[in-house]
């Protein structure tokens, strides 16, 4: 009986250079962090949140390298639920994929209600859903389209955040007094602060997912990566520098738009306007780039059984994983009718901590003499996505967890239903 070969589905194009793998490295991480994640952070480790910057860091350098190394010997969309499967074993595989794509999800919700509380404060869950739906078509319609929106809306956010700085340490109002109470609740606060901030810096796996879609991947990943994390590691330091010199933690901790606070609090407070359109525009360049990641991962997943196969179809023209795509954006507006922003950033933080895990685990792994230097960073890596998760918020962890374990429970099912069906039938590992 003949069948058609797998080789002849619709494929995904390799579109994007390294310039463009890096713009959507941005554009994933540049907003996260500096609009939403500072006032938690803040509340955790006051000052410290200096230090908790630097921690989440190095802890990002280290996923970020072991990353790297595994998106360039597996150049196929998936990130980790492809290297995890890979390296340690299906099930392995299917814990970093859930992972993420429950993480990134609760990411995406986080940011379209960011978008909504800064473009407009008294109503943010009607422009939540208008953003989602609208980016959802965006994604549809092509990573080419998804890479050039990104382009600009990285460079707005950056502008933006130039007049932050401008206005934080030229507004008359900055002083070292304001970097007291520097470690408020000690070293558990500190790593605290960096779990949050975390949520900041996982967007670099936003490159990584698009394997199947840079040209020569083993060249552009590994330059890629590193290159958007240093950018976005020193635009957040001079950011956190600014705001805390001007305003303090405290202020930071208890404001709803910490940025726009630390603007208003000078003489070039008429740039609060601009913090808040930069705010809601960074905010959409992170939910369009999330999004699209999120579909990658979904894409492999589906092709694997591990989720239902019918959102592994790519549409023949826009060359997407198009029903991936729809099926996100509805669950997304679902999350934002009940979301909180700060328990969605705790619970993503987890979620996203728990899926770099399984990727320096994986990454430890690799053969080959020209890989041994990279061992010692993977077990930095893992130890520290270990240590951040769990001091976490609690109701974070503990909602996490359950949420990992329903889904391990789910596959267990679906497999051994699938098995009985087909007794019969052998399979090879």
């Amino acid at each position: 009986m003949p069948s058609t070969p797998v080789e002849s589905s619709p494929q995904l194009a390799r579109r994007l250079r390294v310039f463009d793998a890096v713009v959507l490295g941005l554009g994933s991480m540049l907003g996260a962090g500096v609009f939403a994640a500072f006032g938690p952070a803040a509340a955790a480790a006051g000052s410290g949140l200096l230090i908790a910057l630097g921690l989440a860091a190095v802890v990002a350098y280290c996923n970020a390298t072991a990353s790297a190394q595994l998106a360039a010997r597996y150049p196929e969309s998936g990130g980790t639920y492809v290297y995890a499967g890979r390296r340690l074993g299906p099930v392995w595989g299917f814990l970093a994929g859930w992972g993420f794509v429950v993480g990134k999800t609760a990411s995406c919700a986080a940011m379209a209600l960011t978008l909504g509380a800064y473009a407009w404060p008294a109503h943010p869950v009607p422009i939540a859903v208008a953003a989602v739906v609208v980016l959802t078509g965006v994604n549809y319609l092509g990573v080419g389209k998804t890479a050039r929106v990104t382009r600009v809306l990285v460079a707005l956010t950056l502008l933006t955040l130039a007049g932050v700085v401008a206005a934080g340490l030229g507004g008359g109002q900055a002083s070292p007094a304001n970097l007291t109470g520097w470690v408020p609740n000690g070293i558990l606060g500190i790593t605290q602060a960096a779990g949050l901030l975390f949520f900041a810096f996982a967007g670099y796996a936003r490159i990584a997912t698009l394997g199947e879609e840079v040209r020569d991947p083993e060249r552009t990943i590994p330059r890629a990566i590193p290159l958007a994390l240093f950018v976005v590691v020193a635009v957040y330091a001079l950011v956190g520098l600014a705001a805390l010199l001007a305003v303090g933690p405290r202020t930071l901790a208890e404001a709803t738009a910490p940025l726009a606070a630390a603007v208003r609090a000078g003489s070039l407070d008429g740039l609060a306007v601009l913090v808040r359109i930069g705010g809601a525009v960074a905010s959409a360049g992170v939910l369009l780039s999330l999004m699209a990641g999120i579909g990658r991962t979904s894409l492999a997943m589906a092709r694997d059984r591990e989720l239902p196969g019918w959102l592994a179809a790519i549409h023949p023209r826009h060359r997407v994983p198009h029903r991936a795509e729809l099926a996100l954006g509805a669950l997304v507006l679902v999350i934002v009718l009940i979301a909180d922003v700060r328990g969605a950033i705790g619970f993503s933080s987890f979620a996203v901590l728990i899926y770099y895990a399984l990727a320096n685990a994986s990454a430890f792994t690799l053969p080959g003499r020209r890989r041994r230097w990279l061992r010692p960073l993977t077990v930095l890596g893992l130890a520290g996505c270990l240590l951040l998760a769990a001091t976490l918020p609690l109701a974070g962890v503990l909602a996490g967890t359950a949420v990992l374990l329903v889904g391990l429970g789910g596959r267990a099912l679906t497999t051994s239903l699938r098995h009985r069906h087909q007794p019969h039938t052998p399979r090879d590992e």
